[in-house]
C-alpha cells in the first residue's frame, strides 16, 4: 500500500480471528521493524513472544487477575491496605498504567470510551459490560501472537520513546501485511505471569503489550475515535 493508506488503515483491533500467523510473516515484521531508529542506534528495548502453550496459558492466567484487581479496587480501605502489604492481588508491573488523567486530556479519553461503549451497545451505568470488554485485553482480544515490550531502565524516557517508534514501525508493517494489531497498556499490569515463561533480564522493564493476528469481522473493529484537529497538536508562535 501507499504510506498514507497504511497510516490512514492501521487501527487498534479489538476482535480477532483464529487464523494463524506464520514464523515467516512474524519475523518478516520483527525484522522491518527493528529497522526502525534509536538513540545513538542503541534500541534499548526487548521483545517477548508469545504463541501456543505461552499464550493460552497467559490467556487462562491474567483474566482472573484482572477480575481480583477489580474486586480489590472495589473493596473495603482495609481489604486495599491489606492487599498492599500482603502483595495478594495487586499488580507486580514496573510501571502503572495511568489511571488518572491530566484535566486537559480528559475529555479525549471520555470521547473515546464513550463512542467505543455507545458502538457496543453498553450503557454508562453498565458495570458488567465495561467490566467484560475491558477484560478481553488480558484474552489479547482472540489474537494468535501477543508481543511483550521491555525497555532497559538505563536511558531514563528514552528508552519507552524508541520502544515506541518500534511498535508504531511494528504495527504498520502489519498493518500493510493485511494484519491487525492493538498496543496495550493494560498489559504492562502484572510481570510475575511472564517470568514463568520468559527469562526476562532484570534491568528491563515492561512497558506494554500487543496483541496481533488477523482481523475478525466484528463491529467492534469498525470503530474510529477520530483524531484531534491539528491546530490543537501545533504550538503558537509568540509575536515578534
Amino acid at each position: 500500500m501507499e504510506f498514507k493508506d497504511v497510516m490512514a488503515q492501521r487501527h487498534s483491533v479489538r476482535a480477532f480471528s483464529d487464523r494463524p500467523v506464520s514464523d515467516e510473516l512474524l519475523n518478516d515484521l520483527l525484522t522491518t521493524a527493528a529497522s526502525s531508529p534509536s538513540w545513538s542506534n542503541t534500541q534499548p528495548y526487548q521483545i517477548a513472544v508469545a504463541r501456543g502453550a505461552v499464550l493460552e496459558d497467559l490467556r487462562e492466567t491474567l483474566p482472573p487477575m484482572f477480575d481480583e484487581l477489580v474486586a480489590l479496587a472495589r473493596g473495603s480501605k482495609l481489604q486495599q491496605i491489606k492487599a498492599k502489604l500482603t502483595n495478594d492481588g495487586v499488580p507486580d508491573g514496573d510501571f502503572r498504567p495511568v489511571t488518572h488523567y491530566p484535566k486537559d486530556l480528559q475529555p479525549r479519553r471520555n470521547a473515546t470510551g464513550q463512542k467505543l461503549y455507545e458502538l457496543l451497545g453498553i450503557e454508562r451505568g453498565d458495570k458488567l459490560g465495561r467490566h467484560q470488554q475491558m477484560r478481553e485485553n488480558f484474552r489479547f482480544f482472540g489474537a494468535p501472537v501477543a508481543l511483550f515490550v521491555f525497555v532497559h531502565e538505563g536511558l531514563d524516557v528514552y528508552s519507552p520513546l524508541d520502544a515506541g517508534i518500534f511498535l508504531q514501525s511494528l504495527m504498520l508493517a502489519a498493518t500493510d501485511a493485511g494484519l491487525g494489531t492493538c498496543a496495550q497498556g493494560a498489559l504492562a499490569l502484572w510481570r510475575s505471569p511472564l517470568e514463568k515463561h520468559f527469562d526476562i533480564p532484570g534491568h528491563y522493564k515492561l512497558l506494554c503489550g500487543l496483541s496481533l493476528g488477523y482481523e475478525a469481522e466484528e463491529t467492534i473493529n469498525t470503530f474510529s475515535p477520530g483524531r484531534a484537529p491539528l491546530e490543537e497538536l501545533l504550538i503558537k508562535a509568540k509575536p515578534l
